[in-house]
């Protein structure tokens, strides 16, 4: 029986803490509902890439869909870059959660990541 308890105390705690992530941020395919909020998206970086040739040298972390489908870019300048302990590029393949003011280019949700702290790796929720 304790064990039992255990298991549904473990279960609630998950699932509360599942609830306040949702509560507090929203998903990639959703940011472009909240232009011009100062938010947190939550979502996996399905590709990415350190465009170093050109203007500005921009990362770009394509959250959820890859380029050139992307819903959500997370945008990093290549002045910014350097506070950066390793290439923004490496978290391909991570769950992340980005916080800042959303903005549309071209038609699409992004936002602007200056510092590393805006960029948060989240494991994602066990099954």
């Amino acid at each position: 029986m304790k064990v039992m308890a255990r298991l549904l105390v473990a279960f609630a705690g998950v699932a509360l803490a599942t609830a306040s992530f949702a509560a507090d941020s929203v998903s990639p395919a959703d940011a472009s509902k909240h232009v011009g909020q100062h938010t947190r998206v939550c979502g996996k970086v399905v590709s990415a890439k350190y465009a170093q040739s050109s203007r500005h040298s921009p990362t770009f972390l394509n959250l959820d869909e890859p380029y050139p489908n992307q819903v959500f870019t997370a945008v990093i300048w290549g002045d910014a870059r350097p506070r950066f302990k390793t290439a923004p590029e490496l978290l391909k393949g991570h769950a992340i959660c980005v916080s800042g003011t959303i903005t549309v280019y071209k038609g699409r949700a992004e936002m602007e990541v200056s510092v590393p702290a805006q960029i948060e790796e989240v494991q994602p929720a066990s099954r």
